[in-house]
């Protein structure tokens, strides 16, 4: 997009015609004309195609006018706006797709969710909140896999979070495999800045190569914080929709999860509805708030030479018309 940075020199260009109102002529007379020599004649006067061409020079003075103001206004061309990348957090989130995660005791305004399709509403806003940060998506079940990487591509992780399903990796939990995957990700990126992993789940680790506990004591060292949600409802009246069984208390493992989270300086939360989920989250933003970059940045390239080199171009080829105005032409002899 083309742009001027400082429009208001363009008021102004009517400034000679308004001057040459408002001034008064030179005084002259009779006595102020110029008496040249024999065969010394003004250029621009010998000819009647000279005389027709000699309102030229003030067209040509305008134009260098308008090509010095256009100058100093300073055209600009304005690159597609970006988000330049930010100095914020790279935040890894883990989300379990084991079998138990397809259960239907998530209570909304519109009925009543399984927890996967909760999770994937409240996480996804919180991805899109996180201006600034570097954002990652890891799904764990038996398997723990990278879905994407680190990225200010908020978009596409959200994409790729609604796209998951339960089943895609397994139907077990390993919750261990999960940090490790998290830790090594962290470790190959070696970026300076806050690392943040959160971690999502509604069952126990049974399954996997390494303990959750080994997981945090490394992440610990690492200096990575760990953020643990469990999610399901908890039984009873209105835990869960009609028909539908309550899970077992044993079934998530609240004491393996406020561990790992105090092994790493982080904070374990309780989600039993969609309400809770979000309110998680929001307090997520807050303990890791966000560090916004100055969005809308545009590359810039600035124009002013152009219209200045056509100025000065201009004005000096008026100033050799000008020198030049008197120049010796031939004269023809006078006969008797």
């Amino acid at each position: 997009m083309l742009t001027l940075a400082w429009p208001v020199c363009l008021l102004l260009l009517p400034l000679p015609w308004w001057l040459r109102r408002r001034l008064s002529p030179c005084p002259g007379g009779a006595g102020a004309a110029l008496r040249l020599p024999a065969g010394l004649t003004l250029a621009g006067t010998a000819t009647s195609g000279s005389a027709r061409r000699a309102g030229a020079p003030l067209w040509l003075l305008w134009l260098a006018w308008t090509l010095l103001l256009l100058a100093a206004a300073r055209p600009q061309w304005l690159g597609e706006p970006a988000d330049p990348p930010a100095s914020g957090r790279d935040i890894l989130l883990a989300i379990d797709l084991s079998g138990s995660m397809a259960e239907r005791d998530f209570q909304t305004a519109d009925g009543w969710l399984d927890r996967l399709s909760a999770t994937r509403q409240v996480a996804g806003d919180f991805i899109e909140r996180r201006t600034g940060d570097r954002i990652g998506l890891i799904l764990f079940a038996s398997e723990a896999y990278l879905q994407a990487p680190l990225t200010f591509d908020r978009g596409t992780v959200r994409r790729l979070l609604d796209e998951a399903f339960i089943g895609l990796a397994g139907r077990e939990t390993a919750i261990g495999d999960a940090i490790g995957l998290a830790l090594r990700r962290f470790d190959a990126e070696d970026t300076p800045g806050e690392r943040v992993l959160v971690l999502l789940t509604d069952g126990v680790n049974n399954t996997g190569e390494l303990q959750p506990v080994e997981a945090a004591e490394l992440a610990a060292r690492r200096g990575v914080r760990i953020y643990t949600i469990g999610v399901g409802s908890e039984g009873g009246v209105g835990g869960v929709p009609p028909g539908a069984l309550p899970r077992r208390a044993a079934d998530l493992d609240e004491p393996g999860l406020i561990r790992i989270a105090e092994m790493t300086g982080g904070h374990y939360f309780r989600a039993t509805d969609a309400m809770e989920l979000a309110e998680i989250y929001g307090e997520l933003d807050r303990l890791e708030p966000v560090v916004a970059p100055a969005s809308g940045l545009r590359a810039r390239r600035e124009l002013y030479p152009w219209p200045l080199a056509a100025a000065l171009i201009l004005f000096a080829g008026l100033l050799a018309r000008r020198h030049g105005a008197l120049r010796w032409q031939p004269g023809r002899r006078a006969h008797a």
